[in-house]
Formats: structure tokens, sequence, C-alpha cells
């Protein structure tokens, strides 16, 4: 059972298709086989647009001098900024999550160009600004108010980073839907209390009111597929957004 709605308001949109839900919800699987299906029609990517803590810490382990150091003090801090503590980070947690907002805005930036160049998008996850806190794509340091001028400071650039992301909106959002006890069998190294904090709170989430496909992600694979390239094709054939793929 699917539910597809498109807003009435012309925002500006992006060539990407979203796909976001629980973990376990199948995410992976329909992003990848998305773009088998797709790339064939259009030049076509997949990008992974969640906290990327890892690749970074990679990244500035490779940096001469501080690198190795420096990579795995922010591997460290980043395994914490889940968490809601019951106070605002210090100074160095906050700059660690704060970098991790600018790198996914640096990734969400490149995804921007590309799509111009006339690139479509297969994104597993997507920012919003409705929610606080990286486990539904939002400003992490908005989770809790208060702190030093310069934790403010941090967290008043990052609401602004998620703002803007945010306000450009993908052709369409897929929204898999699941329940904590299936999530849970498919992600059994997950804590049960987090898929339950991310099965009841999705769900709510408008993404400033993209065009958003529901289906549900207990569901056979080959028929989820099948009703996102349906819509999928919709979309791209919508005049507002000017170009088809033949199926």
């Amino acid at each position: 059972m699917s539910q597809y709605t498109i807003p009435t308001i012309n925002p500006p949109f992006v060539r990407v298709i979203a796909i976001v839900g629980c973990d376990g919800s199948g995410k992976s699987t329909l992003a990848t086989s998305l773009v088998n299906h797709l790339a064939s029609h259009m030049p076509t990517k997949l990008l992974y647009l969640g906290q990327s803590s890892g690749r970074i810490g990679e990244w500035i382990e490779h940096l001469p001098l501080i690198g190795a150091s420096f990579g795995r003090y922010l591997r460290a801090k980043a395994t914490r900024v889940h968490e809601s503590p019951s106070a605002p980070p210090g100074n160095m947690t906050a700059l660690v999550i704060f970098l991790l907002s600018c790198w996914r805005a640096y990734k969400f930036r490149k995804m921007l160009t590309q799509s111009r160049q006339g690139t479509l998008f297969i994104v597993d996850r997507y920012p919003q600004v409705e929610v606080p806190g990286f486990r539904f794509d939002g400003p992490q340091l908005a989770k809790n108010p208060g702190g030093n001028r310069w934790v403010r400071f941090l967290r008043a650039n990052e609401i602004k980073l998620y703002q803007w992301m945010a306000s450009w909106l993908p052709l369409l959002l897929i929204r898999l839907d699941i329940d904590e006890q299936t999530a849970f069998s498919r992600k059994p190294d997950h804590q049960l209390s987090v898929l339950h904090e991310k099965v009841a709170v999705t769900p709510q989430l408008a993404f400033n009111g993209a065009p958003i496909l529901e289906l549900d992600g207990r569901g056979a694979a080959d028929n989820i597929l099948a009703e996102s390239l349906r819509a999928i094709q919709t979309v791209l054939g919508d005049p507002r957004i000017g170009f088809a793929i033949p199926f």
C-alpha cells in the first residue's frame, strides 16, 4: 500500500531521489536497485548523505603531522554525538559536530553542482531542520540550548547549513515505513530504543513539503522497486521539471 503526494508549491527542486526511513527499512537495497535500473536511461549516481564520521576521520588521519592523532580523536568524539547530553557540548565536541555537518554540506554542494549538469542522484538519507539530531539527519547542536559564545556560534551556523540544504527539495522522497521489531531483526547490532525512536519520528517529518512516496519497507523488495520506479517516472515527466525517461 503506497501513498504519493505532490505539493502545490513550486520550490527549488534538485535532481535527487531521496530515500529515508529507519535503519533496517531497506534504504540501501532500494538505492542500489534504483541506480542499476536508471543508469541505462540517464547519468545516475548513488550518494550517502548521512553523518559520514568514519570517512571524514579517515581523511583527517591522512593529513601530515597531526592527522593520525586528531583523526583518532575525532572518531572517539563522533561515537558520542548521537547521545542526548544533559548539558551543551564542550568546545572541542561542538567543533567536531560542526565539522561533521560541514562535511555533509560539502557533499550536498557537490551533488547540487553535478545535478545541474544533468546527473540524477539517488540519495540515502536527506537533511531536514524539523527535528534536531544526526539520528534524523537534522542539526546535532540544536538538540541542547545554551553553552558559551563559541558553542552558540557553531550552533547558529550549523542550523544555517541545514536550513540551506533543506531548502532544496528532491524531485521525490521515498519514505520506507517499518516497525521496530522488524528493523531490529534486520539490524540486531542496533539498540532497540534507538530504532524505536526512529520509527516514531521519521514518519512525522515533512521535509519542507517535498513530494513524498510512502512505502511499506516490510514488503517484497521487487514490489518496492516497481512502485518506486513508477513514481519516479511520474515526477521525471512533470512539465515543471522538464525531462522524462522511457521505461
